[in-house]
């Protein structure tokens, strides 16, 4: 496995990890101080029980040694980060969204794209 791709693995999980963290604990002092309101808490709960989960699976990919142990991994991180940029995109393309909610997606776009190279250089190497 590439050290390209265990960094990736270790970035992705420690913003996973703080991220998810404050989302599951205090999704709405951390959206406020963000200026992101108004939020639902329960959805914000649940997307902060998402990216402790991704995480997880980071920190597991981060300490793998084979392409095999990983692939599903850079799968499902590919995964989530192209349907959260969809999912971001079609409302930033429609209405005015504070600057967070770019960057948001400016992060998952940039995961989106590592994972996908991943994804298709360990097919091409297997």
């Amino acid at each position: 496995m590439s050290k390209a791709l265990k960094i990736t693995f270790l970035v992705h999980g420690i913003v996973s990890l703080l991220l998810g963290t404050l989302m599951l604990l205090i999704p709405g002092r951390f959206l406020t101080f963000l200026g992101w309101a108004p939020i639902d808490p329960i959805i914000s709960r649940l997307l902060g029980a998402a990216l402790l989960a991704l995480a997880w699976s980071s920190f597991r990919g981060w300490r793998a040694t084979e392409w095999a142990e990983v692939a599903i991994l850079v799968e499902l991180e590919a995964a989530f980060c192209v349907l959260a940029c969809v999912g971001l995109l079609r409302h930033l393309i429609i209405a005015y969204y504070p600057l967070i909610v770019w960057l948001d997606f400016a992060v998952f776009a940039v995961f989106a794209i590592a994972w996908i190279f991943f994804l298709v250089r360990g097919r091409a190497k297997a």
